[in-house]
């Protein structure tokens, strides 16, 4: 299939059957369900979930399998993603996509750092990074244990003495905030590459701590998608559209946004303050 051809067809709304749900966390569940033509997702990339007579929301992929099962996080924020954490397996949802571009792989050592739900598309990119011989290092953070997720998994996939966790309270790991374990792991190790992806205050703050270490850089930044094909304007920052230009930006892009870390806009449209 020609890209035009595949990109319209991944634009079209397909009908799929949730295949199961667990609680990962008090607040998050990862949801399974089939689409063949998610199989050529990269990590970074996302989809347009529709919850019938709800809403549409975009969900980065946390996995995807050469059978087309896929496999995202939802932490329940709003009408939506409550609807999506009482679905049961067999219940019909409405899949577009994928869309955006994806993290660039390279050779080297790379360092991760997730916090919240961002660490999901993460999670996607490490079990990718360590099939194309990249060694991935870990840090996952989140306010609290309770609320850190898939360590495991990363355990798994990075091997237990690559992941590393803070937690703001100090109840795992790391007492403090992700980007400060970052901070305190780059002066003891070195890296090639830095990939990061959560709330935009700590992407604001990692970004500017690869600057002083001269490291490249690359971000999935979240922003209130309707279309997600470059049109409605609803996720514009600076002079990019996240959903076409993104999800994914690297350090130079982001170092061109005035907005980064600082403004973002709501449902109607506003430029709103970044908490």
């Amino acid at each position: 299939m020609k890209l035009s051809a595949w990109l319209t067809a991944a634009n079209k709304l397909r009908v799929a059957r949730i295949l199961g749900s667990k609680v990962e966390t008090p607040t998050v569940r990862v949801i399974a369900f089939r689409d063949l033509l998610c199989r050529r997702a990269k990590p970074g990339q996302f989809i347009m979930l529709w919850i019938p007579g709800v809403d549409e929301i975009p969900l980065s992929i946390l996995d995807v399998n050469d059978d087309g099962i896929v496999m995202v996080a939802v932490k329940r924020v709003g009408e939506a993603t409550q609807a999506l954490h009482e679905k049961r397996s067999g219940d019909a949802i409405g899949i577009r996509g994928p869309f955006g571009n994806s993290f660039t792989i390279t050779r080297g050592k790379a360092l991760l750092v997730g916090g919240g739900t961002g660490i999901a598309p993460l999670l996607f990119l490490a079990k990718k990074l360590k099939m194309e011989g990249v060694k991935p290092q870990f840090i996952a953070g989140a306010k609290t244990k309770d609320e850190l997720l898939l360590i495991n998994q990363l355990r798994d996939i990075c091997g237990a003495e690559n992941v590393l966790a803070a937690t703001e309270d100090g109840s795992y790991g790391f007492k403090g905030l992700a980007t400060q374990l970052m901070e305190k792991t780059l002066v003891n190790s070195s890296f090639d590459i830095i990939y990061a992806c959560g709330p935009e205050p700590m992407l604001w703050e990692a970004h500017n701590i690869a600057g002083r270490h001269n490291l490249p850089f690359e971000a999935s930044l979240e922003r209130i998608m309707r279309c997600a094909i470059g049109i409605c304007g609803s996720c514009v920052i600076g002079k990019y559209r996240v959903c076409r230009d993104g999800p994914v930006f690297n350090y130079e892009q982001l170092k061109s946004v005035e907005d980064f870390g600082r403004w973002k806009r709501d449902f109607d449209g506003k430029k709103i303050p970044i908490q």
